[in-house]
């Protein structure tokens, strides 16, 4: 009898150790920002479009919370499709902009690089399959261009439907 009152007294221990509280999983700092992009590239010289001058088409990059879950600095990463390039930027969460100071150390490669004008726009943009999705803009320079270009950026929220992949 002493051997199954303990085993009761065990499996009520468990039991009432087992209901902690749960804890709601909470966005980051930056969620609305943060994200999976299709972007194309246009290359602007004296101030006109040379279009997709490297033939580049759509590719995937990334925007992403920092370690320390601000709402002034993100991620931008171009995951390597283009110049490959990833540094933090700043953002201004409210306007949902981000841009650097000045030329920043990319932690890819030994350069340096410069982002203005970058705009997240809510539902601004249209998938292919014709869904609305949020919209990416931004001008990247890099100081070893020789050519010295503006590029912009462009595109929309990856949507994770096959149709809107490239």
């Amino acid at each position: 009898m002493r051997k199954y009152l303990i085993l009761l007294f065990a499996a009520i221990s468990f039991t009432f150790a087992s209901c902690e509280k749960e804890t709601e999983p909470g966005g980051t700092a930056v969620e609305k920002m943060a994200g999976d992009w299709w972007v194309t590239v246009e290359v602007i010289k004296n101030g006109q479009s040379l279009g997709d001058a490297y033939g580049q088409g759509y590719f995937r990059m990334t925007t992403y919370n920092t370690a320390a879950n601000s709402d002034t600095e993100m991620w931008l990463d171009d995951g390597g499709h283009f110049w490959d390039y990833k540094l933090k930027v700043n953002v201004d969460y409210k306007t949902r902009s981000f841009s650097t100071s000045d030329f920043v150390d990319n932690l890819k490669y030994d350069s340096k690089v410069k982002i203005t004008d970058g705009k997240i726009l809510e539902g601004a943009a249209l998938s292919p399959s014709g869904m609305p999705a949020d919209s990416i803009v931004y001008f990247v320079q890099f100081d070893d261009d020789k050519n010295g270009f503006v590029h912009k950026i462009s595109g929309f929220r990856r949507t994770g439907f096959e149709q809107d992949d490239f």
